[in-house]
């Protein structure tokens, strides 16, 4: 209310104050045709102005602010695989029995285009993970996520990661991967539909690192050639990968 009151009161005085120049202007020139002739051309021009203001120049603002922000939650996204996520994937795969025919598609070089990118990606969406746990590899992975469960959490304290959904998609996921473990004092020894549970929200989670890591390097290909060699030196789906050059 006290915004609405200061707002009318500011109005109220530049319309005052436009009145008065008005009326001082008709006081020396005597020309009430020729305030006339300006006030309606104002007047006239106002929608212009308002296309120009509101739609044009709001679009071009609105357009770099957007950039700005996606560069802003690439780099946390960076920051996610450069700690945990690039060694998550790792871990994950050992788990899929058919991590080698989905990795054939993440092997990416210099050469690939936005066509490749987008093919890649339609064959991730499409890849139907083939999830075993077992008891051992299991609890390693377990202790991984709780150890780096505060790291986790500091990434969702970020705001620019609202405006990614994906990402707040996969966040959430991982949490709650992280708890169903959590929760298990002993994930060697799981009952049947124990394990299915979790092997569903496992797959869940590395569905989406999955997507979400091709997406990333997608945009270090474009905007940081050198962060994109190093990502594929240290490619998780590449055996061949070494971050030395040979």
């Amino acid at each position: 209310m006290k915004k609405l009151n200061w707002q009318v009161s500011l109005s109220l005085m530049l319309i005052l104050l436009s009145t008065l120049i008005y009326c001082l202007h008709f006081q020396i020139f005597g020309d009430v045709h020729h305030i006339f002739i300006y006030l309606l051309g104002d007047v006239a021009f106002v929608p212009i102005e308002v296309l120009l203001v509101t739609v044009i120049i709001h679009q071009l603002l609105d357009a770099r602010e957007k950039q700005s922000l996606l560069k802003k939650m690439n780099m946390v996204i960076g920051t996610f695989y450069s700690e945990v996520g690039t060694d998550l994937l790792k871990k994950m795969s050992e788990f899929d029995k058919k991590a080698e025919l989905i990795g054939k598609n993440l092997i990416i070089n210099v050469d690939c285009d936005d066509k490749t990118f987008k093919q890649k990606s339609l064959a991730v969406k499409a890849h139907d993970a083939e999830i075993k746990i077992k008891g051992a590899d299991l609890q390693k992975l377990k202790d991984y996520l709780t150890e780096n469960r505060a790291f986790l959490m500091s990434l969702l304290e970020n705001q620019n990661l609202l405006e990614h959904d994906n990402f707040t998609d996969l966040m959430w996921a991982l949490f709650h991967l992280t708890e169903e473990l959590a929760v298990r004092k002993d994930v060697t020894k799981l009952s049947e539909n124990d394990r299915i549970h979790i092997e569903i929200d496992f797959k869940r989670v590395y569905s989406l690192l999955i997507s979400e890591w091709l997406d990333y390097m997608k945009h270090l290909k474009k905007e940081y050639p050198f962060l994109f060699s190093f990502a594929m030196r240290t490619n998780p789906f590449d055996a061949n990968a070494t971050p030395v050059f040979k």
